[in-house]
């Protein structure tokens, strides 16, 4: 026997025919009846259901809100039996808002805020809740256009992709209801309004009783007494919990301790003629691409001819062998207030000044507003990190796994300069190349940050290719 429950969603109020849609013909004697809650049908020979319908009288009306669902099929025999029971009594006026999909990397998520409340009027697609996952942060929004009735989940709960959330009334009817954390707080006593009570009487008691110390030994000097550590109050700590992402780029950092024999060389770059550059043509750089001409697209094709000159840098141990990359696809760290995101230019050795800058801008909005997703930090050859931008001097950055170097930018100071034999002021830059020594040779490593400094002083080095 083949048994099986069928559950189907009925959305008209009369249900008027009756229909099987099989991969083979329902034969042989069947039939089938009804109740307030469930519907049977027997037959005797069936093999694959795909949808259903059929007549449903009750008292000599058709019931709406009847789901048909296939829950089981488990051949027992040559009959079949499928029953319809009812899940839903509501009109289809409410709609549950749930957790999108996140990314096939990405089994769930921690809630980290509502940005509405119950009784709050939202649009269709506007964002209600934000999910933080170890690498994004993602918003789930509103399926409809409607009222928040009620929250379905706590800040701080783990959830998943198709949890619900939060329930929209499209119509706007019903009372908002109170989520349980405010609940929590409306239950929460007041504080009593009576004076807090003194203990200065069993203090002074205390001291009363307390024993006169005992007389000195004559000869031996006092022992020394015993001193406790003045901590700060504990009213002055506040403790809360990690994110996922700072959690996220805590474990990969530490990861990348354990893993890389790590080694960082410095050179210094003089930012004269880079900078130069920048002031001459900025306004006809804008006029035409329509975006700021920066430092950090020099750096970017100072560090492209750079990997295309020593391809070891670009390259990543895996196993017992190199894999040796011909594209570069170039990661810019990027600092925000939920913490460090490393968006990707891909294929970075194709593109100029101009489209550099736009690309950089446009991550860095996403990154700085949180909308920036996972398949635009995903992957990376090489990494640069501009601490000059915060104002560091001098730093060694740690390596993004799995690349196998990483490029510090710093700030720009003005410094006394040999130049010529004569000792005149210079905008200086410390630049920083933090490599994993397995792969990369101290040799390589100079080289290549050699030829940084090279092209960023001297940029028509890139339009001779030399």
């Amino acid at each position: 026997m083949i048994w099986g429950v069928l559950r189907r969603r009925v959305a008209s109020s009369q249900v008027l025919g009756q229909a099987w849609k099989a991969k083979h013909t329902v034969s042989g004697s069947s039939c089938y009846h009804t109740v307030r809650k469930e519907s049977s049908f027997i037959c005797k020979e069936i093999a694959f259901v795909q949808s259903s319908s059929y007549h449903t009288f009750l008292g000599g009306h058709a019931y709406p809100k009847l789901s048909i669902e296939v829950n089981a099929i488990s051949p027992t025999g040559s009959v079949i039996r499928l029953s319809n029971r009812s899940f839903s009594s509501d009109d289809g006026d409410v709609v549950e808002a749930t957790v999108p999909f996140m990314g096939e990397s990405i089994t769930d998520g921690t809630l980290a805020n509502f940005l509405k409340k119950p009784g709050d009027r939202v649009e269709a697609d506007e964002p209600i809740a934000q999910i933080e996952t170890d690498k994004v942060t993602i918003d789930v929004v509103s399926p409809v256009a409607g009222v928040i009735t009620k929250l379905l989940a706590n800040e701080g709960d783990t959830v998943e992709p198709g949890i619900k959330v939060a329930a929209i009334s499209k119509s706007g009817e019903g009372a908002p209801i109170a989520s349980s954390s405010e609940k929590a707080v409306s239950q929460t006593p007041p504080p009593s309004k009576e004076a807090p009570k003194t203990e200065t009487t069993p203090i002074k008691e205390a001291k009363k009783e307390s024993s006169p110390p005992p007389p000195k030994s004559k000869g031996l000097p006092p022992p020394p007494k015993p001193t406790e550590p003045q901590l700060p109050p504990k009213d002055r700590e506040r403790r809360v919990p990690m994110t996922r992402l700072r959690k996220r780029v805590a474990t990969r950092l530490k990861d990348s301790q354990n893993t890389f024999a790590l080694l960082t060389t410095f050179n210094e770059v003089d930012m004269t003629n880079l900078m130069g550059l920048r002031s001459e043509y900025k306004d006809a750089f804008f006029e035409k691409h329509g975006v700021k001409l920066g430092l950090m697209s020099g750096f970017v094709k100072a560090a492209i001819s750079a990997l295309q000159y020593q391809p070891v840098v670009n390259a990543v141990i895996d196993g017992d062998d190199i894999i040796y990359r011909d594209y570069v696809d170039i990661s810019i760290a990027v600092g925000t207030p939920k913490g460090l995101v490393v968006p990707v230019l891909r294929n970075a050795e194709r593109m100029n000044f101009a489209e550099i800058e736009k690309e950089i801008n446009t991550l860095a909005k996403k990154a700085t507003a949180g909308s920036i997703s996972i398949d635009e930090m995903a992957g990376g050859t090489f990494t640069i990190s501009n601490g000059g931008v915060y104002g560091s001097l001098l730093s060694t950055p740690i390596i993004n796994p799995p690349q196998s170097a990483i490029l510090g930018m710093h700030s720009i100071v003005s410094r006394p300069m040999v130049v010529g034999g004569n000792v005149v002021p210079r905008p200086m830059m410390y630049i920083a190349l933090t490599y994993d020594h397995r792969l990369i040779d101290g040799r390589e490593a100079v080289f290549f940050l050699r030829r940084i400094k090279d092209v960023v002083e001297d940029p028509r080095r890139l339009l001779l290719d030399v």
